[in-house]
């Protein structure tokens, strides 16, 4: 893969984020060209959510990527490969993720399978958002923050939960039981990417974004 850095945004001691521009992006996508990728420290390791690798020319990245090479690496969702494979071989880091992929989208490395309820080392736990999609967020305990791929977009600078066929039958009571965490903030793919818990529930009173 292969992105152009746009920006990197520290968040929190051991929590931190970079902004790609996503190199597979078209015109004709529902989504931003600049997507989210995570790294956290979590207990003894360092652990990278969704990465898409910058470019080599982003020293800034790569130096501090260097400095504190990762030891996990997370796929939360099947279409979220990106470069599983690159930073797995690269840094010989353990990679975890969804049983199954697209038939056209599948890493190389070996995967361990994540299922919701499974804790991570580190203390991370995959979490049900309740949408079919195969996606498991990440409650991140020790900074009170939960991660997801795609089961929520920002729009028009407003949160929104992205439309499935079942979204009143299912993801509702999926993402409100999520309200039993004590989580004061959220981090998404699309979007802006950081939003509080009172943008989380309000997101839930809205439609679904189409």
């Amino acid at each position: 893969m292969r992105g152009t850095l746009e920006k990197i945004i520290d968040l929190l001691p051991g929590l931190w984020l970079w902004r790609t521009r996503h190199p597979h992006w078209t015109d004709d996508a529902d989504w931003d060209p600049v997507v989210t990728s995570v790294c956290v420290h979590a207990g003894e390791e360092i652990a990278l959510i969704d990465p898409i690798a910058p470019d080599q020319s982003a020293d800034v990245f790569w130096k501090r990527m260097d400095a504190e090479p990762p030891t996990l690496i997370i796929v939360l969702k099947p279409d979220h490969v990106r470069d599983v494979d690159f930073f797995v071989e690269r840094y010989h880091a353990t990679a975890y993720g969804p049983y199954l992929f697209w038939r056209n989208d599948i890493p190389k490395v070996r995967i361990e399978p994540i299922e919701p309820g499974n804790t991570l080392p580190g203390g991370m736990v995959a979490l049900y958002d309740g949408r079919g999609r195969n996606e498991t967020p990440l409650w991140l305990p020790q900074y009170q923050a939960i991660l997801f791929a795609d089961a929520f977009t920002e729009r028009q600078g407003k949160l929104r939960v992205w439309s499935t066929p079942w979204h009143k039958e299912r993801v509702l009571s999926a993402l409100h039981k999520l309200l039993e965490l004590p989580f004061q903030f959220i981090i998404i793919s699309h979007g802006q990417p950081i939003h509080d818990r009172a943008e989380y529930e309000h997101a839930l009173e809205c439609p679904p974004w189409p």
